[in-house]
């Protein structure tokens, strides 16, 4: 028997792959083609200026295609009279290769007027003609395809991801172009045989049903003459028809399966590219479901949606109308599918707040789900943030790729750090580019971890990153496993159905999961394209001092137009920016080359909003503005030179009233230098590294002993796979400690400010850093400029301080995360470089110490486990060079600027982190007193903005920030004669009391009606 089931396995094989997949195509004729190769220089032009072009006549086996350039081919011909009645269609290879859907050419189809009809792709290439054909019918069609290059290929180094390295070879050759007949009964049984097939397959050895089919198969093939497939494909389906109508167990896995097409919104391919992937998928999509009314496409990423509806309306349209008609499904409720560590906490509101109201306002549809199934790991700030959006629900995918732990459940409750939590799913399919095929829907019943509780899990199915979404061969098969004996069951369904389902079935029963979904993979993320990250956290802060300025200068001067187009414009390219291969560096070199050169344009205009907010504030004398909402007493750097100033939070002070500070000195010993404003005492050594920083207050020294601070150390940085994404543990086995300086000078030496600059040169870099101590300040600031030539290679700052540390609090959005110091267990382990915002803080009971930034996400704590009483080091990780996707990431010149603030509180860390994100601006200002304040240090403003409405009320964000319960009275500089609060989209909930009562972490959003 085992024999024999092989031999018919063996036949059945080739019988499919020889006669019966060729057969499906009853009949062929060529198509004539011409050829119009658009410029290269520019954006891809639209069909309007395509349709106008001069075409060339161009044969099939024709090579074209330099990377990223794009070709117009025509495609004309006659169907034959004797198709009459038949069903025809066209069917195109512009060259497909063996890479997967998305990742090498692509093509829409337009009619003879322009209008698109769907995209075609490797496992998609037909094109609708007729069905049935009248005969004699003439086809004009037009093909926009795209060169775009296979640029992730094990790894290696290429030129292929810009434009400008790519070169002119042509990547493709033209295979065919043809009418063709398909034969549905050979199509039919083809399907069959594969649900079959892929069922048979994952049915234990001894189950009976396995050799039912098996003998069913057989049956099947002596019913079919190889040399007429089609004579006698409807005989061998009939001997299919028994074992495909048994129905399911009632005890079988229910899955609710919804199309899907999870598309980069940048990656391998530049943003310009993804406009073209979204609609040739989108066309595809509305375009199945006239075929197949019980389509659901759940679709996430309104910046993708917008980009449809700006660039092919025809499409916009229809999508509209398949919403209507319950095919589409919007979901997600962001902006992109942003990263989930890194993108701050106004930000991830924001990306809420511009997703929900464009489903809202553009398609009437109230999208309750956050959809990220492919984020490097989830911040725990998420289920408050969702609730207060009004999300019910969030899907990931991605914890499936941990490198160690196995998640304990697939459907549960996940708590924030501030108690809310939120019904969460991700599919034990382990994959969201399902394709419905018998393996997969196996490994979502074995693999489903909550068995007994729960009885159902979502499939997303669909070719993803511009493979074209579901096709009908998805939803053929959808169709036979519907209630298919030895298979789950599978129904087609919207998501929310899904999640409504599994949430009543489940309850209060379901697990809890509180604190972060922490991805234990791509944790470089944190660190690679420095610039981009830079880029990001300037513009982030930017935009809250524009709209905290322009907020002000709306309600002091009636003159004052609010930028609400630009801020708004501003906000979504941001967010855009956000996406999660974008901000964690995992693009090609083109997308972040473009990204450097659009947060230049960011930076500028938000100077320009700021400035043009503050001159329209009136006042002629030089003031100095502090958009942190905390009063700061800084020294801060004028045309004249360094002066001291008190500011009050969110507000200014003139500049000649500067204040008396005790005087910082500097003095050399031992080769380096002694810095002292009677609140720090700091050596710098005579090799520039930090030898002793005592607290005079505390009356300690914050250093462990015999430790430098401020050494930078550099790591080789081989990750086994994934290049730009991944930082893997062996690294810490090697290191070399950077010690030689070529200089260490005293650059400035009192009143107001210390300095030492210092200068190391290593392999091709050049790292120069200025440690500087103000008077009065209770930090040590390191102001680095970065050449930065190395390959492969990872930079650290380690600060080993002279604290016993249990754990580390890392700042999250609108709160922070402890994390254990120790690898006790696998879980603490795994989390070898973790993701900190503004500040990182360890403390033993009494006496803590941060670690501030301005730009740096990566981290690492630890504590060394050979040596007792060294307490616990804290480094930031600067740099990285690896070579895949982008050959070379971050090599270049970085400027970024980071702290040591010692014997700080948690208060003490939230003000620090936003004091160095947010520097004093001098310029000529009234003085204000603070537009809104707290009253309360544990309570942080987020934003003040005016609302979007544009009523002129005042919308105020904030947040408890230090982990405690508490109570706060807001003060405002203007009259409010009501406030309410409200969710992250303004709209009200309840009238705000006078006094506020916080929760830890609690996040209030009110909305200020003027008097």
């Amino acid at each position: 028997m085992h024999d024999d089931r092989h031999l018919v396995e063996g036949r059945l094989e080739r019988a499919v792959r020889q006669f019966v997949r060729p057969a499906r195509y009853a009949a062929r004729v060529p198509l004539a083609l011409t050829a119009w190769h658009a410029p290269r220089d520019g954006e891809p032009v639209p069909v309007t200026e395509a349709l106008q072009a001069v075409y060339e006549p161009f044969a099939p086996g024709t090579a074209w295609g330099p990377p990223w350039s794009t070709t117009w081919f025509r495609l004309r011909g006659t169907v034959p009279e004797e198709w009459a009645g038949r069903r025809v269609e066209a069917v195109i290879d512009p060259g497909f290769t063996g890479d997967g859907p998305g990742f090498q050419v692509e093509g829409m189809v337009y009619d003879a007027g322009g209008v698109p009809l769907k995209g075609v792709h490797p496992r998609n290439r037909h094109v609708p003609v007729a069905a049935p054909a009248r005969g004699g019918e003439p086809v004009h069609l037009l093909l926009e395809a795209a060169a775009n290059p296979a640029v992730l290929r094990d790894f290696r180094p290429t030129r292929l991801g810009d434009v400008l390295t790519a070169g002119d070879r042509p990547l493709y050759r033209f295979t065919s172009a043809e009418l063709a007949v398909l034969d549905e009964e050979v199509w039919h049984l083809v399907l069959d045989v594969e649900v079959l097939t892929e069922l048979m397959h994952e049915l234990p050895e001894d189950r009976s049903r396995r050799h039912e089919i098996l003998r069913a198969l057989e049956d099947m093939l002596d019913a079919l003459d190889l040399h007429d497939v089609a004579g006698t494909a409807a005989a061998a389906r009939a001997r299919l028809a028994d074992v495909l109508a048994r129905p399911a167990s009632p005890s079988a896995h229910r899955i609710s399966a919804c199309g899907h097409a999870h598309i980069d919104s940048a990656w391998l391919w530049p943003l310009r590219e993804t406009v073209r992937k979204a609609s040739r998928t989108f066309a595809n999509v509305t375009a199945l479901a006239r075929d197949y009314p019980e389509l659901v496409f759940a679709c996430s990423q309104a910046q993708q949606y917008a980009w449809v509806r700006d660039h092919q309306p025809h499409i916009w349209e229809r999508i509209g109308q398949a919403v209507r008609d319950g095919t589409w499904a919007p979901v997600g409720s962001m902006w992109v599918e942003s990263d989930a560590n890194m993108p701050g906490g106004e930000a991830l509101a924001r990306q809420l707040v511009h997703g929900k109201r464009f489903f809202l306002t553009e398609l009437g549809v109230e999208t309750e789900e956050v959809w990220l199934p492919d984020s490097f790991g989830y911040t725990a700030a998420f289920p408050q943030l969702a609730k207060l959006a009004g999300v019910r629900w969030f899907l990931t995918q991605k914890l499936s790729w941990n490198q160690s732990n196995r998640m304990p459940h697939h459907s549960f409750w996940w708590e924030g750090i501030d108690g809310t939590r939120v019904f969460t799913h991700f599919p034990p399919v382990d994959t969201y580019n399902a394709q419905i095929h018998g393996r997969e829907l196996a490994r979502a019943e074995r693999n489903f971890a909550d068995k007994g509780r729960s009885t159902r899990s979502l499939v997303p199915f669909g070719w993803g990153d511009g493979g074209g979404g579901p096709t009908r061969e998805m939803l053929e098969k959808a169709r036979r496993v519907r209630d298919l004996e030895g298979s789950p069951r599978v129904v087609v369904e919207r998501p929310a159905a899904f999640f409504a389902a599994a949430e009543a079935e489940y309850g209060e029963r379901a697990p809890v999961w509180s604190g972060e979904l922490y991805l234990e993979l791509h944790r470089a993320t944190y660190t690679t394209q420095a610039e981009t990250k830079r880029g990001n956290r300037r513009s982030e802060h930017l935009l809250r001092e524009a709209e905290l300025w322009a907020t002000a200068a709306a309600l002091r001067s009636p003159a004052y137009a609010y930028p609400y187009e630009e801020l708004d414009r501003i906000w979504k390219t941001v967010l855009l920016h956000q996406f999660h291969d974008i901000l964690p560096g995992s693009s090609i070199a083109w997308v972040h080359r473009e990204a450097r050169e659009t947060y230049a344009r960011v930076r500028e205009e938000l100077e320009g909003l700021i400035a043009g907010a503050v001159a329209a504030l009136g006042g002629s004398r030089t003031a100095v503005l502090n958009a942190s909402p905390y009063a700061r007493r800084e020294v801060v750097e004028t045309d004249a030179g360094p002066v001291a100033v008190r500011v009050p939070p969110s507000g200014s002070v003139a500049l000649g009233d500067a204040i008396d500070v005790a005087p910082v000195s500097a003095r050399p010993v031992g080769g380096g230098f002694v810095l002292d404003n009677g609140v720090l005492r700091v050596v710098v050594d005579a090799e520039g590294t930090l030898g002793s920083v005592y607290d005079v207050a505390a009356g300690r020294e914050v250093l462990a002993p015999g430790a430098r601070g401020n050494l930078l150390q550099l790591h080789p940085d081989h990750p086994n796979q994934w290049d730009a994404w991944d930082i893997d543990r062996h690294y810490r086995r090697t290191h070399t400690d950077l010690t030689a300086a070529e200089s260490v000078e005293l650059v400035a030496e009192g009143p107001l400010r210390a300095a030492v600059r210092v200068v190391r040169v290593f392999g091709a870099s050049r790292v120069v850093q200025e440690v500087r101590l103000d008077a009065g300040s209770g930090r040590v600031d390191v102001l680095t400029d970065a050449d930065w030539r190395e390959s492969e290679k990872v930079l650290k700052a380690a600060f080993p301080l002279d604290v016993q540390a249990e754990r580390s609090a890392a700042e999250i959005q609108f709160g922070h995360v402890h994390r254990p110091t120790h690898t006790n267990t696998g879980w603490d382990a795994a989390r070898f470089e973790i993701c900190a915002h503004r500040w990182l803080r360890v403390a033993e009971p009494g006496y803590g110490v941060a670690v501030l930034n301005d730009s740096t996400y990566g981290h690492d704590v630890t504590r060394d486990p050979h040596d007792e009483g060294l307490g616990t080091t804290v480094r930031l990780t600067l740099l990285r060079a690896p070579h895949c996707p982008d050959p070379r990431t971050d090599v270049g010149r970085h400027r970024f600027r980071y702290a040591l603030l010692p014997g700080c509180s948690t208060a003490d860390a939230v003000r620090g982190g936003l004091a160095l994100n947010l520097p004093l601006r001098v310029a000529p200002a009234p003085e204000l007193a603070p537009l809104v304040d707290t009253g309360n240090p544990a309570v942080t403003v987020e934003s003040v903005k005016l609302a979007d409405d544009r009523s002129g009320d005042v919308v105020v964000r904030l947040y408890e920030s230090c982990g405690t319960r508490t109570r706060a009275r807001p003060r405002t500089a203007f009259p409010v004669a009501r406030a309410v609060v409200t969710d992250l989209l303004e709209r009200p909930l309840h009238e705000a009391p006078e006094e506020l009562v916080l929760r830890p972490f609690q996040i209030v959003t009110l909305r200020l009606v003027r008097a």
